[in-house]
């Protein structure tokens, strides 16, 4: 896995042999939103599609995470300790604004089965705010990012991807998630993408 760092704080590789993961993953994204209807929401460029090495080599930890660059409702700002904070901006090689950065963690991501792989995308792609306002979708009550059921989260979540199939999208758009992370790198020699560094909270006040 290789990356290159940028002045706009993400790593870019120029075209090369090898597999682009955050290109064929953004393509994917961008496929499933435009037949999700709950997802239609999501403005795909103003997200950034990122990869992290996982420390450890196993099936435990985080498959994938989604950032959001804004606190609740949309806001630049946050009072945590009645200390004002906000949230470094990042925007991308066109200079347009990102108001998320999604993350997957290989190879731990890749090396789960395919279902639970589209699990894992829709689930993330589901946190991002209905306002698309660089928040999270909140629910009411203390778990407000899954809901009070993580159980019935998970069912929903296998439904979008059902959802998705049932659409009948281009194979070729989703093939590569076929793949453990061996098994890409066996076909295509390398595996390479755009890094993105985690924004950092600045103290205003």
């Amino acid at each position: 896995m290789h990356g290159r760092e940028s002045p706009d704080g993400a790593q870019r590789v120029p075209s090369q042999v090898g597999f682009s993961f955050t290109t064929s993953m953004r393509r994917f994204c961008a496929d499933a939103v435009s037949r999700i209807p709950v997802l239609e929401h999501i403005d795909l460029a103003h997200v950034a599609l990122s990869f992290a090495q996982a420390r450890k080599q196993t099936r435990h930890g985080l498959y994938a995470s989604l950032t959001p660059m804004r606190f609740v409702g949309g806001s630049l700002t946050c009072r945590r300790q009645s200390r004002l904070y906000t949230i470094q901006r990042l925007y991308d090689g066109q200079g347009r604004e990102i108001f998320y950065v999604l993350t997957f963690y290989l190879p731990r991501f890749m090396d789960l089965p395919f279902r639970e792989k589209l699990v894992t995308v829709f689930h993330e792609l589901w946190h991002i705010s209905p306002g698309f306002d660089g928040d999270l979708r909140r629910h009411a009550g203390r778990c407000y990012a899954h809901t009070h059921s993580q159980k019935q989260y998970d069912a929903e979540m296998d439904l979008l991807a059902r959802q998705y199939l049932a659409s009948t999208p281009p194979p070729s758009l989703y093939e590569f998630l076929h793949y453990d992370f061996r098994g890409l790198v066996a076909r295509y020699g390398r595996v390479y993408g755009t890094r993105v560094r985690r924004p950092r909270l600045l103290k205003l006040v």
